[in-house]
């Protein structure tokens, strides 16, 4: 099995700026070493399309195989998370999202509105998740099962497990 190395990417102006904390990536963090996969990154960015891609480029050629962001999902004006990600990722995974927005609507009547989604950047997987600490946190959750299955098929093993239901 391939051993899963994460990074978390906070995208928030205002937390950017110093004016607010930022909870979501901290809460992220914990989640995933909780599962047992490593993080040796966290930062912040503002909601800029050249900052979040930048960042995330780097991450994706720095031997992370799944990079974890929170915040610009929405749909106000300074939301651009997923036009930022669109101009360098290969291919969308459209169920990461559906599933994400599915098991939130359990919650909260406003899941809808979110944009989060996950997509592939060279060997790496990209999820893209609300920025409050709940939905970012109940967003990973709703996926997380299907991680380690896309992670070892981006690192080219590509033999299918039974499958457990």
């Amino acid at each position: 099995m391939t051993p899963i190395h994460a990074a978390v990417l906070t995208i928030s102006d205002s937390c950017a700026a110093g004016a607010r904390e930022d909870r979501s990536g901290p809460a992220l963090v914990s989640l995933l070493k909780a599962r047992g996969w490593s993080v040796a990154h966290h930062s912040v960015v503002p909601d800029d399309i050249s900052a979040i891609a930048s960042t995330v480029s780097s991450l994706a050629s720095g031997g992370f195989n799944l990079i974890v962001t929170t915040g610009g999902t929405g749909v106000a004006p300074r939301d651009v998370t997923p036009e930022a990600m669109r101009t360098l990722t290969t291919r969308e995974l459209p169920g990461f999202g559906e599933l994400m927005r599915a098991e939130g609507a359990k919650k909260t009547p406003l899941a809808p509105l979110s944009r989060s989604f996950a997509a592939t950047l060279a060997s790496a997987l990209v999820l893209c998740l609300p920025g409050s600490p709940a939905g970012a946190c109940e967003s990973l959750e709703a996926v997380a099962h299907l991680i380690p299955h896309a992670v070892e098929l981006l690192a080219g093993n590509t033999a299918h497990p039974p499958v457990v239901s």
